[in-house]
């Protein structure tokens, strides 16, 4: 499966998850208390960073492909960082860079990779 991933920097996490939880009609997947948090949809993977500093900026955008193996990441000639990654590499990245996430308990709420 390939899904468009979108990363923006926020100012505050907790009313910002609140906040997307309710425009896309669920809580995140994933979280790593205090700094980052992932939803995923069929079409979507869209998460959020606490970067105060940076608040409404888009991070990155790209895909979060199957087929991506580890991945590849340039940027585009209006100095967007993009990315191309699978779902494991993606994961194995999450953790490196925020530390331990923890995963949706509840089954229906989780859209596994």
């Amino acid at each position: 499966m390939k899904r468009f991933h979108i990363a923006l920097a926020v100012a505050d996490l907790d009313a910002s998850i609140a906040d997307y939880s309710q425009r896309l009609g669920h809580a995140p997947q994933v979280v790593v208390d205090g700094v980052y948090a992932l939803w995923r949809t069929d079409l979507l993977n869209f998460s959020i960073s606490h970067q105060p500093e940076h608040a409404g900026k888009l991070r990155r955008m790209g895909f979060v492909d199957d087929e991506a193996g580890h991945g590849h990441a340039d940027t585009d000639v209006n100095g967007i960082d993009w990315e191309q990654v699978s779902p494991l590499a993606h994961d194995l990245r999450l953790a490196t860079a925020y530390g331990t996430p923890r995963y949706a308990s509840n089954e229906d709420d989780l859209i596994r990779n």
